[in-house]
């Protein structure tokens, strides 16, 4: 008994001090949750001029939430919790983009794919040459710490990683359906090819680079664009067959969303387990899961998931958002730069200058290319549309952040001054472009694209997106599948637009293709399943008994 008296002491000791760290995380975790609330509430108040949206808000929240904490703790830290890598890429990233895809109009989406592709894959590619190219041969000359090859590169990556946030909530898709589409989808694509070119990176050998291991680069690089896009589209056809085949509806709509979810996630972590590109891989599981999967699940279910996935990537923005606010005040960095603060401000005014002129680079060209291929005037991207695109495109935001931290701290801690400059440059980027430019986005936007006269947005809506669901669902929920490819068909068409118009288009061959082979197998508008009881049925049956009591 008295020699196991010291065994029992260490062991209180530490469970107290294993109490205590719990308890300082349940204190870190309450707080943070409070920001998370205040900024959504001020967010809402902010909302009615546009001028300060969420990440502006969040951001600003999170510098006053650092500077509390920097004279509460005497200057010794500015966090509330500690960045990790990993809790961005594997819990917060996934629903920001699987959102993006799952409630992207997918008609102007395909539409303009091959402008999209040519923004997104070939512009960003253009943009990491020139802002590495750039850095690699400005910075040596700065002596700003030991950097070798593979980090210009990576900040290559890093900064042509976008954040078209602030442009999308100004923009209104259905009075410039062309630009919200390019804007959108060349913003997923460029994230989805940032990351991929930065995993491709970290990969590969750098110190002997020739020709042969570029070919292999760019070979790689391809492989995992293709690959991750295939397992997307698998593991939303695979969710979309599940539940046609099995009717969860009939039985309980809480098994309908639980699967969907959860399908969306395996997606997004079986990219990760094999190495591929997750990010793409969850992006076209998204669209999948909306051309498809949504359409087989009851209506409540479409509401619900609809509103859950918005939610969830609502949620991880904004917390992105308050804690890169909380960071740009971390004295464990800024203290590397004090002696020197002008190089640090050198730094970041050349990233930002070569963000504008890499931007610019592909942009306009890209544009000038993608213009000649179109027919009429209204497929073309006008000049001041292309000016909203390369001005969307210089916002640096969540991505950005991730990657600079995945390649220049551990746990979000550096203690090399060059990487600890690179830290510190990237979010006064992201901060200047965020604040900044996007406070200038609106008076731009409105002199650039003045709103055209009142018109019915009817045509431009899209009946088989989840965007256009809320109105219909939330008068009466009675409104059933057939109802829409019903007032679909029977829309008065225009003999102009169809004169105008190719018949024998890409779209035309898919949408033939799509109704004979895979929505017979996967489900989708007009090919609902029929559950017994369900809001379908009944609206049927109603409509039924309505007709009777007529004749």
């Amino acid at each position: 008994m008295i020699t196991m008296a010291p065994e029992l002491s260490l062991v209180f000791k530490s469970l107290d001090m294993l109490g205590a760290s719990d308890h300082a995380t349940v204190v870190s975790i309450t707080l943070f949750v409070t920001l998370l609330c205040a900024c959504i509430v001020i967010g809402h108040l902010l909302e009615e001029n546009r001028w300060m949206n969420e990440s502006i808000t969040a951001i600003a929240i999170g510098l006053c939430t650092g500077v509390v904490i920097l004279l509460t703790t005497g200057g010794k830290s500015s966090h509330i919790l500690v960045f990790s890598e990993d809790l961005f890429f594997i819990y917060l990233l996934p629903p920001i983009i699987f959102n993006a895809g799952f409630q992207v109009k997918k008609k102007q989406f395909f539409r303009n794919f091959m402008t999209i592709m040519l923004f997104g894959a070939i512009g960003t590619l253009i943009s990491f040459a020139i802002i590495s190219l750039g850095a690699t041969q400005i910075f040596k000359k700065l002596d700003i710490g030991p950097l070798e090859l593979g980090d210009y590169l990576a900040i290559g990556t890093i900064f042509s990683a976008t954040d078209s946030v602030c442009t999308l909530q100004v923009l209104n898709q259905d009075e410039t359906p062309l630009l919200y589409s390019l804007v959108f989808g060349e913003g997923v694509v460029n994230d989805a090819t940032s990351v991929v070119l930065f995993n491709a990176i970290q990969d590969f050998d750098l110190t002997h680079i020739n020709s042969k291991i570029a070919l292999q680069f760019f070979g790689n690089f391809s492989y995992l664009f293709i690959i991750s896009t295939l397992l997307g589209a698998f593991a939303g056809l695979l969710s979309a067959y599940i539940i046609k085949k099995l009717y969860f509806g009939r039985h309980s709509t809480d098994r309908e969303v639980a699967l969907m979810i959860l399908m969306a996630y395996l997606s997004y972590m079986l990219a990760e387990l094999f190495h591929l590109s997750a990010i793409l891989t969850v992006f076209f599981c998204g669209i999948v899961m909306s051309h498809y999967t949504w359409h087989n699940v009851t209506e409540s279910s479409r509401v619900t998931t609809k509103h859950a996935f918005a939610t969830l990537s609502f949620m991880a923005e904004i917390f992105i958002f308050l804690y890169v606010g909380m960071d740009a005040l971390d004295i464990e960095k800024w203290r590397f730069v004090r002696s020197s603060p002008g190089k640090s401000i050198g730094v970041s005014a050349i990233l930002q200058g070569l963000v504008l002129i890499g931007r610019a680079a592909f942009v306009f060209p890209l544009s000038f290319l993608s213009n000649l291929t179109k027919k009429t005037q209204n497929e073309k991207i006008t000049f001041n549309q292309q000016i909203t695109i390369w001005w969307a495109g210089l916002m640096r935001g969540a991505v950005s952040v991730a990657l600079a931290y995945n390649q220049f701290t551990r746990a979000g801690h550096t203690q090399l001054r060059g990487n600890a400059i690179m830290i510190t440059s990237t979010i006064t980027v992201v901060l200047f472009s965020t604040v900044v430019f996007g406070l200038m986005t609106k008076p731009l936007v409105k002199l650039l694209l003045p709103p055209p006269k009142p018109f019915s947005s009817m045509l431009s809506s899209e009946p088989n997106s989840p965007k256009s669901f809320i109105v219909p669902l939330l008068e009466n929920g009675q409104e059933s599948e057939i109802d829409f490819g019903a007032r679909n068909i029977l829309r008065p068409s225009s003999i102009r637009m169809l004169l105008s118009t190719p018949t024998h288009t890409v779209h035309r061959y898919w949408r033939k293709f799509d109704n004979a082979f895979m929505r017979p197998v996967f489900g989708g508008r007009g090919f609902v399943p029929f559950v017994p009881g369900s809001p379908i049925e009944q609206s049927l049956h109603q409509k039924e008994e309505e007709t009777e009591t007529q004749t």
